[in-house]
């Protein structure tokens, strides 16, 4: 039996600042990690389902903290690879003044980097219920690229669905430059089941804001279910041939850490889907999940288990129905 979600993508260990200001005069640092799939899988491990993280990490103290802190949350770690030629990635998170976090990535060459399609397990991919991919992979390498496309064959063969984040990071466009970037995000894109823009990348992939014209543009190329973030106000969804509709999202009074929420946010739409939720419920869960995870530090310590989101929408909405458990 295959996990519930399969993934695979670099995740980088976070060094903290512990005090505010620019890092020349930063001291101290705490040291997390962070990366969009594998935050995304220790999500799903929370709310309670299977999940498996493919990856290459350095065949460093680094790379070690990294498995033994996924695989804590329990993730499936068994198919990430040492990678003796090349470190670990790495960030740094400067909080320049309340408010103002800054991030820099030391991860050009990372052991990441040089994953490829010989490094995808096909048995894991084709058991799996959903293969959940983001844009940053894309950008990586073109290893990275043709381990993408190979995987979303993989999936399409064996019937399983296919979630795409594109989580766009213009520092990674490197060679490709822009258009170049934009084109490979929209070849994955439409090849996938599911589609997961913020609505600033909707508009820079396919040059408009209405929702439902991204939406219509993306199910003629076969896609089956869009969801468009809009930040803190609501996310916008629609089914192919099916309904449509914005989810307003849950007002949170003091954002502790903005970072990791549109990766808690995918975990909790992919949960849903996985019970068997209709996609609209499957966003209100989401929301709550992405509300959860603003109000902590860190790219994972805020992502909630079932019972914490679902005490959290009772919380803010009463239980006049009855929340379902």
């Amino acid at each position: 039996m295959g996990a519930d979600v399969v993934t695979f993508g670099e995740t980088m260990v976070l060094l903290e600042a512990g005090s505010s200001g620019p890092l020349r005069y930063v001291e101290t640092f705490t040291k997390r990690y962070g990366g969009a799939e594998s935050n995304v899988a220790i999500g799903l491990s929370k709310l309670g389902h299977q999940s498996l993280w493919m990856s290459k990490v350095g065949k460093d103290e680094f790379g070690e903290f990294l498995i033994q802190k996924i695989r804590g949350e329990g993730v499936n770690t068994n198919f990430v690879k040492s990678y003796q030629g090349a470190p670990t990635g790495m960030y740094l998170k400067e909080m320049r003044r309340p408010g103002d976090q800054r991030v820099v990535y030391y991860r050009a060459g990372s052991a990441a980097s040089f994953f490829n399609e010989n490094d995808l397990d096909e048995e894991q991919i084709s058991q799996a219920k959903i293969l959940h991919l983001t844009g940053i992979t894309a950008l990586l390498s073109e290893s990275c690229r043709q381990a993408m496309f190979k995987a979303i064959e993989i999936a399409k063969e064996n019937n399983v669905y296919v979630s795409f984040d594109p989580n766009l990071r213009f520092t990674l466009m490197g060679e490709l430059g822009e258009d170049g970037a934009r084109q490979v995000i929209r070849q994955i894109a439409e090849k996938a089941d599911l589609v997961m823009p913020g609505l600033d990348e909707a508009e820079w992939l396919f040059g408009t804001s209405d929702e439902q014209e991204v939406a219509n543009l993306l199910f003629e190329s076969g896609v089956k279910q869009v969801v468009i973030k809009n930040g803190g106000e609501y996310s916008f969804y629609a089914e192919a041939g099916g309904e449509s509709g914005r989810i307003p999202s849950f007002k949170v009074k003091q954002i502790v850490d903005a970072i990791g929420a549109g990766d808690g946010f995918a975990a909790g739409v992919l949960s849903g889907l996985l019970e068997k939720k209709s996609l609209g419920d499957a966003v209100h869960f989401a929301a709550a999940v992405g509300a959860l995870v603003v109000s902590s530090p860190g790219d994972i310590e805020g992502l909630p288990t079932r019972d914490e989101v679902l005490d959290y929408i009772e919380q803010k909405e009463g239980n006049a129905g009855g929340v379902l458990r």
